[in-house]
C-alpha cells in the first residue's frame, strides 16, 4: 500500500491505517528499535509505542516521508526507553559507545554558536548535508551505526566488510563531521 494512502486513512481516523503501518513498516521499526535496545520485548513495545504516537500525531502532522517520521519516532522512543533503563548503571551496550564516539565532533547545546532556536535546525541542516557528502559506503555505516544502533560487528556482518574497515569508515566519517563543523562555528 502507498504511503500516502496510509496517510490519508490516519487522517481519515480509520484504524486500518495502523494494521497497513505495521504490514509495511513492523520489521524495520524492531530492528531499530532492537538496535538500541537489544531486547525483542522492548522492541516490540517501542513498535507498538510508534503506533499510538502515530495515530496522536497524524493528523495534523502531514509526514513528507512516512518511513522516516516512522523511524524518527521509533529512535526517540528507544533512546528515551534505552536512558530510562539505565539511568543508574551506564555500561555494556552500544549507546554509551555511540554517545563516547560522537562527543568528539557534535557539540552540545552549551557549544553552539549562538542561544537561537535556529542554531539546531541549522545543526541537521549541516549534518544532513555532510551525509550527502560521504561516499555510499560511508554513509551507510555511518547511518547504521549512529542512527540505526548497529554494532561494529553487526555493520561488518551486514555488508561483507572487515571489522578493521568499518571502525576506519566510522572514524574518517566522524573526523571529516568534527572538520565541517567546526568550520561552520561549532565546536566539539
Amino acid at each position: 500500500m502507498e504511503d500516502n494512502v496510509i496517510i490519508d486513512m490516519y487522517f481519515a481516523r480509520d484504524e486500518q491505517a495502523i494494521g497497513s503501518t505495521r504490514d509495511k513498516y513492523g520489521r524495520l521499526l524492531r530492528s531499530i528499535a532492537y538496535g538500541i535496545l537489544r531486547s525483542h520485548e522492548d522492541s516490540e513495545e517501542c513498535e507498538n509505542d510508534t503506533y499510538l504516537k502515530t495515530w496522536n500525531s497524524i493528523p495534523p502532522v502531514r509526514p513528507a516521508s512516512l518511513q522516516a517520521f516512522l523511524a524518527k519516532i521509533t529512535r526517540n522512543l528507544s533512546l528515551d526507553r534505552y536512558d530510562r533503563m539505565h539511568a543508574q548503571k551506564r555500561g555494556g551496550g552500544e549507546v554509551p559507545l555511540m554517545i563516547e564516539e560522537l562527543e568528539e565532533c557534535i557539540p552540545d547545546e552549551s557549544a553552539q554558536r549562538t542561544d537561537d532556536d535556529s542554531d539546531s535546525e541549522e545543526l541537521k541542516r549541516i549534518i544532513n548535508e555532510f551525509l550527502g557528502t560521504l561516499a555510499d559506503d560511508a554513509r551507510k555505516i555511518f547511518m547504521r551505526r549512529y542512527f540505526f544502533g548497529d554494532s561494529v560487528k553487526e555493520i561488518a556482518d551486514k555488508y561483507g566488510f572487515g571489522v578493521s574497515k568499518v571502525k576506519m569508515s566510522l572514524s574518517r566519517s566522524r573526523e571529516s563531521l568534527q572538520a565541517v563543523l567546526n568550520k561552520e562555528g561549532y565546536y566539539g
